[in-house]
């Protein structure tokens, strides 16, 4: 068992009686060109009070300082060429060579840093009797850049956080950060369609990891108590590309799966997804016609929606991790968040055209280059 900290020690030293700690904890962290965030994602985990038994990271592709920067660390660097898998092929390639005896594999970005609680948490909630069903754990994760387009998008998944909280399930893991059931990786890896547990048809391996893993019957949830701290998308065009990718992935593996009792829910998103632009277009339609007729009346009731859906958006302000006055005004301004609000329909809307378009014409985007060069570009 290779020791990846200073801590080493505390944690050998630790009673054995502890279920947690007679876990084997492998991190994956697959990087590219993550030279300038990949120490403060290595520094995290040096500081964990329950320190990983091998942390693995594996920059594939880099054109940048990623390896040597990883190299300064107590870990294991798996440097690799660039793959036509991206992330997921990297992810095969280390689990197969480093993880597959371990209990428990944490999939680690390279622009996300845990809090020192993480490994800890994560692996008492798979040692405990409930976790025998526990497929997968993921992380709350969040933002902290000052900035505007980062505040949105901190306030959306502090969200999604809640939700998935109040649910008790998610059906996304996000890769960002999160901890895995390794047995259950070895029997998804044993399936026809694919080399390891990450598939390669998927652009979106996360949500159809997930998917696997409830199919065979094991609960995926947020985990209450692990938070991580990850990038944001700093400009509109790497944010559309990001989502692009995130929404046609989803959609392309929705119809791959079908409708069933484990997709109902994420099916009903994108139904209600599409009737927001419809409903939103329909009002654009509505305000445009009475102008050019004429008829249009301003109605003081009207002010009742705005108000309402700002209040909304205060109380959800209130449960940011770390907000300040910034994010509750952001949240009462109105418009920034709306402005959002069509950037969601926009992506949903060219995410199912772009769908369609491919089964037309057989050619598929490949939405890992497009959020690269978007945000290289940025």
């Amino acid at each position: 068992m290779l020791a990846t900290s200073a801590t080493a020690g505390t944690h050998a030293a630790a009673p054995a009686t502890d279920p947690a700690l007679l876990l084997n904890v492998v991190v994956l962290v697959p990087a590219y060109n993550e030279e300038s965030s990949i120490g403060a994602t290595l520094d995290g985990l040096m500081l964990q009070t329950r320190p990983a038994d091998r942390i693995v990271v594996i920059p594939n592709g880099c054109t940048d300082g990623t390896a040597r920067e990883a190299r300064k660390y107590p870990v294991t660097v798996m440097e690799l060429p660039r793959l036509e898998h991206r992330k997921s092929e990297a992810l095969n390639t280390a689990w197969s060579e480093f993880a597959d005896n371990a209990d428990v594999v944490i999939c680690l970005d390279a622009d996300t840093v845990l809090p020192p609680n993480a490994i800890e948490a994560w692996a008492k909630e798979f040692s405990t009797e409930e976790g025998a069903l526990l497929g997968g754990s993921s992380s709350k994760f969040t933002m902290q850049d000052p900035g505007f387009l980062s505040r949105l998008q901190k306030a959306e998944f502090a969200t999604w956080t809640d939700v998935a909280l109040r649910r008790g399930s998610t059906s996304v893991l996000a890769g960002t950060g999160c901890a895995i059931n390794n047995g259950v990786l070895r029997q998804i890896a044993a399936r026809d369609d694919r080399v390891g547990p990450w598939v390669y048809t998927s652009q979106v391996e996360d949500f159809e990891l997930t998917y696997r893993i409830r199919e065979l019957g094991y609960v995926c949830q947020v985990s209450p108590e692990v938070r991580a701290y990850t990038d944001s998308m700093k400009t509109i065009k790497a944010l559309w590309g990001q989502r692009m990718k995130w929404q046609v992935g989803t959609v392309e593996d929705l119809l791959q799966l079908g409708i069933n009792r484990l997709t109902l829910r994420d099916w009903g998103q994108q139904l209600m997804g599409l009737l927001s632009v419809f409903l939103k277009l329909l009002w654009m339609a509505v305000i445009i016609a009475s102008l050019v007729l004429g008829v249009f009346q301003f109605v003081l009731f009207w002010w009742l929606v705005p108000i309402l859906f700002v209040a909304l958006d205060i109380k959800r302000a209130l449960r940011i991790p770390h907000y300040d006055w910034k994010d509750i005004v952001l949240a009462a301004s109105f418009f920034p968040q709306e402005v959002f609000m069509w950037l969601r329909s926009g992506w949903i809307m060219a995410s199912w055209w772009a769908v369609l378009a491919t089964k037309i014409t057989r050619r598929r985007v490949d939405r890992w280059e497009a959020q690269y060069t978007a945000e290289e570009i940025n």
